[in-house]
């Protein structure tokens, strides 16, 4: 890989990764792993909707591997992680198993993907109710141009 987010060659074609850590599948998920120190196995960290969400679970298992020198894709958040993992007297560089780093950075990833969802779907909905409001405009606008007091005309009539 060439640095860190950068765009790796893979047969000859250019892969845009936004964050370090994360890939994108063919059918549009964003899956994140980790290698383990001083071994050649990986930790499967998850799949996600957004590539956000795949990068924050990257960090939380970054973090819980190598501790607050770590490189994250998101260092300002890792304050607020590295307070949370003192409070449950998890500090960040300890001996975690595998699976609870796994665990830890699925429940930050879902934790993301379920907020940038909603708030994605939030946006839509109140872009739609915007669509909603001028057609209704645009109908009260021909409801005031009809004289209701008026006889309808028979069509045969004319």
């Amino acid at each position: 890989m060439e640095g860190e987010g950068g765009g790796e060659r893979k047969r000859g074609v250019a892969v845009e990764r936004p964050y370090k850590g994360i890939r994108m599948r063919k059918w549009g998920k964003w899956v994140a792993e980790i290698r383990e120190p001083n071994k050649r196995s990986r930790i499967w960290l998850g799949s996600y909707s957004t590539p956000v969400a795949a990068a924050r679970a990257y960090d939380t298992a970054v973090f819980y591997l190598r501790g607050p020198s770590a490189r994250l894709n998101f260092p300002e958040s890792v304050a607020a992680a590295a307070a949370a993992a003192e409070e449950e007297g998890e500090a960040g560089g300890g001996d975690m198993s595998a699976d609870t780093i796994r665990k830890k950075a699925a429940e930050v990833g879902a934790r993301v993907d379920a907020a940038l969802i909603s708030s994605e779907m939030k946006r839509e909905a109140d872009d739609k109710e915007g669509g909603d409001d001028d057609q209704f405009k645009k109908c009260v606008g021909v409801l005031e141009r009809v004289d209701l007091n008026k006889m309808p005309e028979d069509p045969e009539d004319s």
